[in-house]
């Protein structure tokens, strides 16, 4: 199965209620309907140095920040297909690049175990990446339930809908349950 690898986006997020996402999807129904993946689970552990630098720069807003995650789709096991992907935003543009591998070569290739076992473009970048940062390591699980739907006479136009977002820094596995802090209020 080939797998999107290079996005370009305008991504706006908003907190809705749970009323207010009702409203929406009542708006939007005429035009839309459930994309390929309609409602999938998403997990994904984020890397960052020890002192945090990725994310401390990404709080501060800047024009410019970017983060490298390891992303499944339910619970990955060992053969399970994940990305890696190298997440940059620049003035309010999203840049994803990603690869594809098993949940084992990625975490391997990642943690520094091993090099990358696909020679592209796209892994040369997030070598980059990594060797940059340097002594990356898993710090933060997320994960979250997604809708998402796409514009019948706008394919590219896509809304999603996340909730029940999760997040720990303990037991950072795609392979392990979907728990941790809630992230939302009540009712968001």
């Amino acid at each position: 199965m080939a797998f999107q690898t290079v996005f370009k986006r305008y991504e706006l997020k908003y907190m809705l209620t749970v009323r207010q996402k009702e409203m929406v999807l009542r708006a939007m129904h005429p035009h839309t309907a459930l994309d390929q993946y309609g409602r999938s689970s998403i997990r994904n552990i984020y890397f960052d140095t020890g002192n945090y630098r990725l994310v401390r720069r990404s709080i501060e807003s800047p024009a410019y920040k970017e983060k490298l995650r390891v992303r499944g789709y339910g619970a990955a096991q060992p053969d399970d297909t994940v990305f890696v992907e190298l997440k940059k935003k620049y003035n309010k543009i999203v840049y994803k690049r990603r690869i594809c591998l098993t949940e084992q070569d990625a975490m391997d290739w990642v943690l520094g175990k091993r090099d990358c076992s696909k020679d592209t473009q796209i892994s040369r970048e997030i070598d980059y990446f990594m060797n940059y940062y340097g002594g990356l390591h898993p710090a933060v699980f997320l994960s979250y339930e997604r809708e998402a739907y796409f514009c019948e006479e706008h394919p590219d136009f896509r809304v999603t809908f996340d909730d029940t977002i999760l997040c720990r820094r303990q037991d950072l596995s795609l392979g392990s349950d979907a728990y941790g802090t809630e992230l939302l209020p009540e009712g968001a």
